[in-house]
């Protein structure tokens, strides 16, 4: 059976690992937002929202990184582009797929949890007010917030993100061991949302807000989603992909591109082991001439 059902073509294996990949991330993520908000955080906190999307991380990573790379995140699959690591036609395929993924994670929290979506809200969905659940699937400014402050926040925030995840997975730096990979870029997760959230609450990744955001148009919250906050919504989508590629930039410039080649060292250690051997020779003429003269 499997011979008959395996895929043959790597590139749609590559799409179904970042589609389930996405999906447990927001499954996971907005999972955690769901379960706080709507118990009136009895059974979550700030904390757990944080714990809940760095284990959908860590956990999709684990789905699809032996496949397709585990990008999950359209500005991560972009920084790899820059970088030559990701060809450039498949960019779109790996965007695609990820944001499917993420509309159909938040499909699958609103299903998980619609009985007590229509307690909590008496059946009227809404994106601000005391009842207020749009931001359950996707981020919303805090008050304080400008427009120029978000943006900057989302490319900082992602320019983090990339710079670390290129850290771990880099073979000539310290790196993660084989199969801890995942773990460690969780932890990188982890430490943006507990020192970064204030703002809008760290989206990171276009797909990641972007595709809830639609769900949450087509399932009963409205154009509401798109308008609020002064059309908030493209600032999580275009401050993450200029902060990748910010971060990706920074990372080569002042990282990958000064690692000495391996054949670089190679090389070298045949002429030291020539210069050492030179050295033996003339150590011991001297110590022959030295024998004969007395």
């Amino acid at each position: 059976m499997k011979q008959h059902c395996a895929l043959k073509h790597g590139i749609f294996k590559e799409f179904l690992a970042e589609f389930l990949g996405t999906f447990v991330l927001v499954l996971f993520g907005c999972g955690s937002v769901a379960q706080t908000v709507l118990s009136r955080n009895t059974l979550g906190e700030s904390l757990t929202i944080h714990i809940g999307f760095t284990t959908g991380l860590m956990m999709g990573v684990y789905v699809a990184g032996g496949v397709s790379g585990g990008h999950l995140n359209p500005a991560v699959s972009l920084a790899m582009v820059i970088l030559g690591k990701l060809k450039i036609w498949k960019f779109p395929i790996y965007v695609i797929a990820q944001f499917l993924g993420a509309f159909a994670g938040a499909a699958g929290v609103f299903g998980l949890y619609y009985d007590a979506f229509m307690d909590f809200t008496s059946g009227i969905l809404s994106v601000t007010g005391i009842n207020a659940t749009g931001h359950i699937f996707a981020s919303y400014p805090g008050r304080h917030l400008t427009v120029l402050g978000g943006f900057i926040d989302q490319v900082i925030g992602t320019g983090m993100l990339v710079l670390c995840i290129l850290a771990i997975t880099d073979s000539k730096n310290i790196g993660a061991p084989k199969g801890v990979e995942p773990l460690a870029i969780g932890l990188v997760i982890l430490g943006i949302s507990v020192s970064m959230g204030m703002n809008c609450g760290y989206p990171l990744n276009p797909a990641r807000d972007l595709g809830p955001r639609l769900f949450t148009a087509v399932a009963g919250w409205g154009m509401e989603v798109f308008s609020t906050a002064e059309y908030w919504w493209w600032i999580p989508v275009a401050g993450p992909l200029i902060g990748g590629i910010t971060g990706a930039v920074v990372y080569f410039l002042l990282i990958e591109l000064h690692h000495s080649n391996h054949t670089e060292k190679t090389n070298q250690e045949p002429e030291e082991e020539e210069e050492d051997e030179e050295e033996e020779d003339s150590s011991l003429k001297d110590k022959y001439e030295m024998i004969t003269m007395s």
